[in-house]
């Protein structure tokens, strides 16, 4: 009976570290994966899983970014931004849309904000101005 005990922790253990849920991000304590700065900003962190499961963390959009240049991308399974008017959640960053203006620090000093959506994007633009980016654009940006 201990056997099957062991092996049935063993089995729910292994089915846990795989899963394709990225790990949240420990903000204050988290080091940037790229620049090794800690993640304190809850408004510019991002982050990506690969597709065998393991989470990189950054501090800032543009540092994932700068290290995706050092990566396959086929390899990653999402790609997560933190939405600016959402401090600490994740958006998809493939679906996001991005604000660039010097009204906004990032941490980096891009000025780089990612929003959930195309209106809120815009709502801030209209105080903040800057040039607005899809993924695909700023992945042109970055020499993606």
């Amino acid at each position: 009976m201990k056997k099957y005990s062991i092996m049935l922790l063993l089995l729910v253990a292994l089915v846990i570290s795989c899963t394709n849920t990225p790990k949240p991000v420990v903000y204050g304590s988290d080091g940037c994966h790229y620049c090794s700065m800690t993640i304190v900003g809850k408004q510019h962190a991002a982050q990506f899983m690969t597709k065998k499961g393991k989470t990189f963390s950054f501090d800032a959009t543009e540092c994932m970014l700068n290290h995706l240049k050092e990566v396959d991308m086929e390899t990653i399974e999402v790609f997560l931004v933190n939405d600016y008017n959402a401090p600490g959640e994740f958006v998809d960053a493939t679906k996001a849309t991005y604000l660039i203006s010097k009204n906004i620090p990032s941490p980096m000093g891009e000025f780089l904000t990612a929003f959930a959506t195309l209106e809120e994007a815009k709502t801030v633009q209209a105080e903040q101005l800057g040039d607005m980016f899809t993924w695909e654009k700023l992945k042109k940006r970055f020499n993606l």
